[in-house]
């Protein structure tokens, strides 16, 4: 009846977590990101507790997925100007 429910504890707190079949490794492996979070951010900011120190983690969890985000496509962009240029040197040598 409980198959795919993972109890986790975060901040004191304990949650039961369905993962989808094959994603539990997946799901342990967010718990543990947010938990390192949640200990870098309390070490910056000590005086936070509860929702507003999950929040914040969060947030910042939130900030560097959208500078990889970012960073990701700066890379797919340089691909593709790469692949340009070498499709349009090809394309100037088979031309008669």
């Amino acid at each position: 009846m409980n198959e795919g429910i993972k109890v986790v504890s975060i901040l004191g707190e304990d949650y039961s977590i369905k993962a989808p079949v094959g994603e539990d490794k997946t799901l342990m492996h967010a718990v543990t990101m947010l938990k390192a979070s949640l200990a870098n951010t309390k070490k910056k900011y000590p005086t936070l507790i509860g929702d507003k120190l999950l929040v914040l983690a969060a947030l910042n969890l939130c900030a560097e997925q959208i500078e990889m985000q970012q960073a990701h496509q700066q890379e797919l962009d340089r691909y593709q100007e790469q692949v340009s240029a070498t499709v349009e040197v090809i394309s100037k040598a088979i031309q008669p």
